[in-house]
């Protein structure tokens, strides 16, 4: 059964004579995803041998030309990116709805993930903590849908300035950066993430956004004026740094947009209140009370 379950399915990506046109990307990502779970099965079920491993070479090199065809548009729309062009390509993709026409729900990702990290080609490092520091979280980067909710639930402007408070990877500030045009901090104590998201922010020449090796406890916030927190923090850690971030408050307008168990907590400072009514699914932005 998983045999010709596979055969059939991959002499209907052969028969497809659209699928590898640039404008089908969901189309393929769609198909990379069911080819894995059918060549799964097969593998799965006999030892692979004669027959059974031309099949399976067959399904890994339609793999390869999907992949292949989806790499090119990424490394198209990194040109784009890198010339200092308005990121249209990428807002193409990005804006779109989610691949099968649904979207994730609550933390889970979606297709705009999948084009996010192929553009951004991000490096994994080989080097971090194997265990977070007390009171500090496990990274989880940000789906890219909650980036899109933040940067227009915050209503950027060109003076803004944006600070990712545990960027992590950094995607969260580079994307705010690429589709905004805005001043864009990542603030990480994690060298090997801070090392990785430098090498993208370089590659792709985007000179508006720094990342910084620094506690959010001791860094410079004096700049920011729109800051996100994605519970890279817990307990006296996230007291401390909210506290900062009253300070700051006092000296000029910001906003905080938050996601995660931190949200909640944020929601219960008297000094805050969100700029519309909260949804646990999605980014509250907060903005001090007056």
């Amino acid at each position: 059964m998983a045999t010709q379950d596979l055969q059939n399915f991959l002499g209907g990506l052969e028969n497809d004579s659209a699928l590898f046109h640039p404008k089908q990307l969901r189309k393929r990502l769609d198909a990379l995803e069911d080819l894995d779970i059918r060549l799964g099965d097969f593998c799965a079920a006999r030892y692979i041998n004669g027959p059974d491993a031309r099949i399976a070479n067959h399904a890994r090199a339609m793999r390869a030309k999907l992949e292949a065809a989806n790499t090119a548009l990424y490394e198209s729309i990194r040109s784009e990116i890198v010339r200092g062009a308005p990121p249209h390509l990428l807002l193409q993709w990005i804006q779109a709805p989610a691949g099968r026409e649904q979207t994730a729900s609550g933390l889970g990702y979606d297709y705009r993930d999948e084009v996010v990290t192929g553009v951004l080609q991000l490096r994994e490092p080989s080097e971090s903590r194997l265990h977070p520091l007390p009171e500090m979280v496990f990274y989880q980067p940000t789906p890219v849908r909650h980036i899109l909710h933040l940067i227009t639930a915050s209503a950027f402007s060109q003076g803004d300035v944006f600070v990712d408070l545990g960027s992590g990877l950094g995607h969260v500030a580079l994307l705010a950066s690429m589709l905004t045009g805005v001043r864009s901090f990542g603030i990480e104590v994690d060298p090997a993430y801070v090392a990785s998201a430098r090498e993208c922010a370089q590659s792709l020449h985007l000179s508006q956004v720094s990342f910084i090796r620094e506690d959010a406890r001791a860094a410079d916030l004096s700049s920011g004026t729109v800051f996100y927190l994605y519970s890279p923090f817990t307990g006296s850690v996230l007291a401390d740094v909210l506290a900062r971030l009253e300070q700051q408050s006092k000296s000029r307008p910001i906003r905080i947009g938050a996601l995660g168990p931190c949200a909640c907590i944020l929601a219960r400072e008297s000094w805050l209140k969100p700029i519309a009514p909260p949804d646990p699914k999605q980014i509250t932005v907060f903005q001090r009370r007056l």
